[in-house]
């Protein structure tokens, strides 16, 4: 059966059915891991970092990721990481949590420093 038959009034994608089903609500994600004393890592190069970044927050360039994910899995704190866009974010997510690391892709840095104010 369709999930047009199952919800005729309402736009349903598979995407945002498994969002829903997994519980995948980013601002829910990292309120959690931000109540368990995440660290919040900025994957842009020093350059950009130096313009501009969450107070507290951490540099550590995509390209140095990899070499910094066994230490930041040492520390058992949960990930949250971000760039300038997300693009940079969602890699580094993806290398740290293919590594055992718990990582959240908390998209551009300057939205995501909107949403923890």
């Amino acid at each position: 059966m369709a999930l047009s038959n199952l919800y005729p009034n309402k736009q349903i994608t598979m995407i945002s059915l498994l969002k829903k089903l997994l519980g995948s609500n980013k601002a829910e994600r990292i309120a959690d891991a931000l109540q368990r004393d995440a660290v919040i890592i900025d994957v842009r190069t020093p350059g950009e970092f130096s313009s501009g970044h969450i107070k507290g927050s951490k540099n550590i360039p995509l390209s140095q990721i990899p070499a910094q994910a066994e230490k930041l899995k040492k520390a058992g704190k949960p990930v949250i990481v971000c760039c300038a866009s997300g693009m940079r974010s969602a890699q580094a997510a993806g290398i740290l949590t293919n590594k055992g690391v718990e990582a959240i892709n908390g998209g551009g840095w300057y939205s995501l420093q909107n949403k923890l104010s």
